[in-house]
């Protein structure tokens, strides 16, 4: 998988949880660019992404990513 795979599967599965067919992710998307991604959704992003690719991501991780693009590092790393 390289990472344009990813950022689609990623793309999709931020529409369904935050229930919202307009998004249209790239790397340097952030939080602030995606109405409605907040602390509390945030970790039902995480949770989705990871059940989807089955993966795990520490605490450190998530904490650390700026960007969708460093999101997609991690994925890429872990599969």
């Amino acid at each position: 998988m390289n990472k344009e795979e990813a950022l689609i599967e990623v793309n999709d599965i931020f529409k369904e949880v935050l229930d919202n067919d307009d998004i249209k992710l790239d790397y340097e998307t952030s939080a602030d660019d995606v109405e409605d991604w907040d602390s509390l959704n945030h970790i039902q992003l995480v949770v989705a992404v990871e059940k989807h690719f089955k993966v795990r991501f520490t605490a450190h991780e998530i904490q650390t990513w700026q960007n969708i693009g460093e999101m997609l590092d991690n994925i890429i790393k872990k599969k």
